[in-house]
């Protein structure tokens, strides 16, 4: 039981929720701030706590039913659960509906505009995985999915959608393309031969990561701009200085000539920037509110 446990953990990558969660609870934090100049009630980090992860494990658990055999050829993906054989597609199927059920459940638990909100989820979460067969912005695709889950922080607190919030949405979708544009640099060869879409096999490694630099400055402005429109104090300026500074850094250690680095530029780097705006955003309003 506790291996098969272990498969299903490794299928949705348990680790890269690292990525998202802290943008999560970022974003109930800064739309309780600036919608009601509070701190959010902490029962709600629970229920967004448990819809990011039902959400995502859906998400993934559709990416991989939905290649499969894509990545049965890709000597990179080849030993993931379901072409290693590891999985049945039918015990992916079950996983799927349990999550999406997760998922439900912590939203009806939160705000009712939430819960209204969830066909526009349930879409990209669904149309995402089959974007890379048909247009080479399936970066930005899964750019405004991931954001979705600090964007549902947002809304499950403050019970509604401005453009504030959706400053905070675009600049995170504009991250996860980004560094999602890099990770892809390394199947551009396997993509250009299947006929998969994607900037780096369309465009060429080169190109791809100014394509990655150039939405990265979107998500720097974007922080910035969020601490001009929001209640959201000197503390939230150091942390989103703090993550222009990893952006930055990220793009320093790649070249086209030297990829090596490619693992510490899209884990580590992007873990330690979300850690950081979500505590340096919490420190903020802990300092106003308590």
């Amino acid at each position: 039981m506790f291996k098969k446990i272990g498969v299903y953990l490794e299928m949705i990558k348990v680790e890269h929720t690292l990525f998202a969660l802290p943008f999560a609870f970022m974003g109930a934090i800064a739309g309780a701030a600036a919608v009601f100049g509070d701190l959010p009630p902490w029962m709600d980090i629970w229920w967004i706590f448990l819809a990011m992860f039902g959400a995502r494990s859906a998400a993934f658990g559709i990416n991989r039913l939905a290649d499969q055999y894509i990545d049965a050829k890709n000597p990179r993906t080849s030993q993931r659960a379901i072409p290693a054989g590891l999985l049945k597609p039918v015990e992916a199927i079950v996983f799927i509906i349990v999550s999406f059920a997760l998922f439900i459940w912590a939203t009806i638990e939160l705000d009712p505009f939430a819960f209204r909100l969830l066909p526009i989820a349930f879409f990209f979460l669904v149309i995402y995985s089959f974007t890379k067969r048909f247009t080479w912005l399936c970066h930005v695709v899964l750019g405004l999915t991931t954001a979705l889950a600090p964007l549902g922080g947002w809304v499950a607190v403050t019970g509604q959608l401005d453009w504030r919030a959706m400053v905070f949405y675009l600049a995170l979708a504009f991250w996860t393309a980004g560094f999602d544009v890099v990770y892809a640099c390394q199947d551009e060869e396997f993509d250009s031969k299947e006929g998969l879409y994607s900037i780096p096999s369309r465009f060429g490694l080169r190109r791809a990561l100014w394509f990655a630099r150039g939405f990265h400055v979107i998500t720097a402005a974007g922080l910035i701009l969020l601490w001009i429109i929001t209640p959201l104090g000197g503390w939230y300026l150091a942390g989103a200085l703090i993550a222009c500074g990893i952006l930055f850094y990220q793009h320093y250690i790649l070249s086209p000539n030297d990829m090596s680095r490619l693992q510490t530029a899209f884990f580590t780097m992007n873990i330690a920037l979300s850690m950081i705006m979500f505590v340096f955003t919490l420190i903020d309003s802990v300092v106003k509110y308590v």
